[in-house]
């Protein structure tokens, strides 16, 4: 029976695993991948790839391994699916932009940890609603506005009690 292009990029698969598992060497698998392309019939096929673990397609398994006829029928095991991956979860920029001004209102203890502030809180709600990355981010941007905004409480008191007189 004739060879079509599915039933030869299944050898070529079984020869793919077949070099991954060393079980070919780079020689032997470039002539057998040539030698694919030029097959015309499923023996042919199966010729190539007779020695292995795996056969080209379902049905011809017993008989191109040269295994007795009863097992002719057998159909060949189908590899397993990979699980698809997920996507990458992207970073949330209100948590990106609280932290950015944290870091901005520490050395001078500036108005932009109230900025920081109110964008860690709006980042941490996004990111718990929208499954986002970037809680840390968040976080870090709370912290050091609370730190600035701290700063500047302490230094209204202070001043109020006439301490920097």
């Amino acid at each position: 029976m004739r060879a079509s292009h599915t039933d030869r990029d299944r050898t070529v698969d079984v020869l793919k695993a077949a070099y991954a598992e060393g079980r070919l060497s780079r020689e032997e698998y470039g002539q057998r991948f040539d030698a694919v392309y030029k097959a015309q019939t499923y023996g042919q096929l199966g010729q190539l790839v007779a020695d292995l673990p795996a056969g080209p397609v379902p049905g011809t398994f017993g008989a191109a391994a040269g295994l007795p006829a009863a097992y002719g029928s057998m159909p060949m095991p189908m590899p397993m699916p990979l699980p698809m991956p997920l996507p990458p979860r992207r970073v949330n920029g209100m948590a990106i932009t609280s932290l950015a001004l944290g870091v901005l209102s520490l050395p001078t203890l500036g108005a932009a940890g109230l900025g920081a502030v109110a964008t860690g809180h709006v980042a941490k709600a996004q990111i718990r609603a929208r499954g986002d990355e970037g809680t840390g981010l968040a976080t870090i941007g709370l912290v050091l506005g609370w730190l600035s905004v701290g700063g500047w409480v302490l230094l209204f008191l202070l001043a109020g009690f006439g301490v920097l007189d």
